[in-house]
């Protein structure tokens, strides 16, 4: 018999397989009903299996219904911790959380998949999606920027591990991205050092910010400010006047300019 036909367990686990790959495909809802006929009959009828729950998930997830999908993925790693789709309802549960903004739960999850199937072929996309976790956090200049460190920190690390994954051009500039913005939270914080005249203070930060982030677009206004500093002469303008941006104008302008990969920063489009 062929593939479609098969009536036999393995068989019918091949179809899901190709199904979800296929799920960010032009009509990827009719996919699941076409699919749901094969393996279970027509009319769409069947019991709860753990399969037809991770295709009613999928189904929830095409149609951007994150929570109820997150219900059913959460139901398939209580009641069916083991089956095949154990593993596809672990990731699909933290991906419906990062669509709705649970950003640290999704974190966790992702952190989970990774401690349970380090081998897994999905684990670059989970990386990225960790790294995506702590990108989406990032806040204003005068924020604590933990989020924005450990965005760049997560995707050097998914580029280390693997440099050849589709997602290696978006988490480099991304991680570029995260990378500038703590340059302008340095300078942010030098130039508070100035308004207070703890010159001394100014200078350190803006030494470590030259030293660690060369390649940010700030570092002109950071030479400048040090060399003034340097020469016994602070600004005579407005300390306000050496601030970056604190709405992230020219960092957000460079963000729009990232082309993203296909699929990268959409967890709905992520390998299963």
């Amino acid at each position: 018999m062929t593939l479609l036909t098969n009536p036999n367990r393995p068989a019918r686990l091949a179809v899901v397989a190709l199904l979800l790959l296929l799920t960010t495909a032009a009509g990827g809802c009719g996919l699941v009903d076409q699919t749901k006929a094969l393996l279970f009959g027509g009319g769409g009828q069947s019991t709860a299996t753990p399969e037809h729950l991770a295709l009613d998930g999928i189904e929830e997830m095409n149609r951007g219904n994150y929570r109820q999908a997150l219900d059913i993925f959460q139901e398939i790693k209580e009641r069916y911790p083991f089956s095949e789709v154990g593993s596809l309802a672990e990731l699909k549960a933290a991906d419906a959380n990062f669509h709705l903004a649970n950003y640290q739960q999704a974190y966790i999850l992702y952190q989970e998949f990774e401690s349970r199937h380090p081998n897994n072929e999905a684990m670059p996309y989970v990386l990225f999606q960790m790294g995506m976790c702590h990108y989406r956090r990032i806040d204003t200049i005068d924020r604590d920027p933990a989020h924005a460190k450990n965005a760049a920190a997560a995707f050097a690390r998914l580029n280390r591990a693997f440099p050849k994954s589709p997602y290696r051009e978006e988490a480099e500039a991304r991680r570029r991205a995260a990378r500038d913005f703590l340059a302008r939270h340095e300078m942010f914080v030098a130039s508070f050092y100035v308004k207070t005249t703890e010159y001394e203070q100014a200078q350190g930060r803006l030494n470590y910010l030259l030293e660690t982030y060369p390649e940010s677009n700030i570092v002109p206004r950071a030479e400048e400010l040090l060399a003034a500093l340097k020469a016994g002469n602070p600004p005579k303008r407005s300390w306000r006047d050496w601030l970056p941006d604190i709405s992230l104008g020219s960092w957000r302008k460079f963000m729009e300019s990232i082309s993203p990969m296909p699929g990268a920063a959409d967890p709905n489009s992520g390998p299963i």
